[in-house]
């Protein structure tokens, strides 16, 4: 498989289907968000954290690249057999936020992000996850894009901000709560 193919050296490239569009298109800013995020939480699954965390990020990875491959295709034309977000994998990620919730402290305000470089590492990737669910959101209003993927990336800056807290326990990190200056 050829890397460089100099068909996107006019700021145009192609939707699974054929179809190009700019490479400023929503489209186009939704799936490269996605892309960044799964980048990050490469990141993160890369640290010193429990197995079983990592294993779980490798699942979201993979969902990750399912949800790109959808936002890159072209609904209209493309005929590539791509495999669903499923009620299931927004179940799995609930579950694990309601499994770390149990251990950790009950939230009175909002924490500031921070405490340990892994910790800032999930609050990074929940911030381009909510980014990517905006971009997806923007997408759906102007295009069809499936409900399951929303809900998925809603529900995972859920989970990464859980897992951020988790880790700060984990790691025995401070957690420094926001006390507004009034």
């Amino acid at each position: 498989m050829k890397i460089y193919t100099k068909k996107g050296d006019k700021g145009e490239t192609g939707l699974l289907g054929g179809t190009r569009v700019k490479k400023s298109h929503i489209r186009i800013e939704s799936y490269g968000t996605v892309d960044e995020l799964n980048s990050w939480i490469g990141l993160i699954r890369d640290q010193n954290i429990d197995k079983h965390s990592k294993e779980i990020l490798i699942h979201i990875q993979d969902r990750l690249f399912t949800i790109g491959s959808h936002l890159a295709s072209d609904p209209a034309k493309s005929k590539a057999k791509i495999p669903d977000i499923k009620e299931e994998d927004i179940t799995i990620l609930e579950k694990e936020i309601d499994k770390m919730n149990e251990s950790l402290p009950e939230m009175r305000s909002f924490v500031l992000p921070g405490g340990h470089t892994i910790a800032s590492y999930c609050h990074i990737a929940r911030c381009v996850c909510r980014r990517a669910e905006r971009c997806s959101v923007r997408l759906a209003s102007e295009e069809k894009v499936d409900d399951s993927i929303i809900k998925y990336l809603n529900r995972l800056s859920d989970y990464l901000f859980v897992l951020s807290r988790k880790l700060t326990k984990d790691l025995k990190a401070k957690e420094v709560p926001w006390k507004p200056s009034l």
